[in-house]
């Protein structure tokens, strides 16, 4: 993925926890790796996976993030 559209990704999230950006669409949350931007996830409001390219302990791991900054996302596209 090309630096200026991972920058776009990143300036445009809600949220980014240890390097994982996270943005609320349409009642979803879309997280991105940025540090490895073939590894993405998108889960449910309540931190479910619903597609997902992450291993098991990645998933978990951002799940967990969620789970404790949800507070913070702003549905832009609802």
């Amino acid at each position: 993925m090309p630096e200026a559209k991972l920058q776009a990704i990143a300036d445009e999230a809600d949220f980014i926890v240890a390097g994982y950006a996270y943005s609320l669409r349409g009642g979803k949350v879309r997280v991105l790796n940025l540090e490895k931007p073939t590894s993405a996830a998108v889960l449910d409001l309540n931190g479910n996976m619903l597609e997902t390219t992450m291993g098991d302990v990645e998933l978990s791991l951002v799940s967990s993030y969620y789970l404790k900054n949800a507070e913070f996302l702003e549905d832009s596209n609802a």
